[in-house]
């Protein structure tokens, strides 16, 4: 094995190395963490936005059961 073939076994090989800088191009970043298009980054808002308020009911479901066993325990010892 060539030192050239050892140095690029991991990457995928000169072919690999080959096509993917001219098919694929330069990467482009314009609107990679926002999104591809306003209605992507619009669904996106309104999943994290129901997602928040499903933890927000949950918190509220836990908070409400431990009050509750705190007024049966309280009640018991009274």
């Amino acid at each position: 094995m060539s030192d050239e073939q050892r140095a690029t076994s991991g990457e995928g090989g000169r072919l690999m190395a080959w096509s993917f800088r001219n098919w694929a191009g330069p990467p482009e970043v314009q609107g990679a963490v926002q999104g591809g298009s306003q209605g992507a980054r619009d669904g996106w808002k309104q999943d994290l936005e129901r997602r928040k308020q499903w933890s927000r009911e949950q918190r509220e479901r836990k908070r409400a059961e431990r009050e509750a066993r705190r007024a049966e325990r309280k009640g018991g010892l009274g």
